[in-house]
């Protein structure tokens, strides 16, 4: 019986969620929407390749998900989500007692 280490991985290609380009599994960085790529119980990530890896923000992305999604991205057409989301980017940063929240 062989063992795999966990570190080796199979010899796989990805796509880059953000450019869509096809790489090798060895070449990609695992991005979590979620903000948590440590924690791996039953999550699959979805893969970046270096070059847009290095140009995406590494800031903390504390409630962006949440914000994309109560927007609408990937539901609704661009000038609605932009719409929204602005809305909601003008929201966090209204002092408290004048969010909707």
């Amino acid at each position: 019986m062989s063992y795999r280490n966990a570190w080796q991985r199979e010899d796989s290609t990805v796509v880059c969620v953000a450019c869509g380009e096809a790489v090798s599994r060895d070449d990609a960085r695992e991005y979590d929407k979620f903000g948590d790529r440590w924690d791996r119980d039953e999550k699959e990530f979805e893969y970046l390749c270096t070059p847009c890896d290095r140009a995406r923000s590494h800031s903390p992305r504390r409630g962006l998900e949440d914000r994309l999604v109560e927007a609408g991205a990937g539901a609704v057409d661009r000038a609605t989500f932009l719409r929204r989301y602005c809305a909601l980017s003008s929201e966090d940063d209204a002092p408290p007692e004048n969010r909707r929240r």
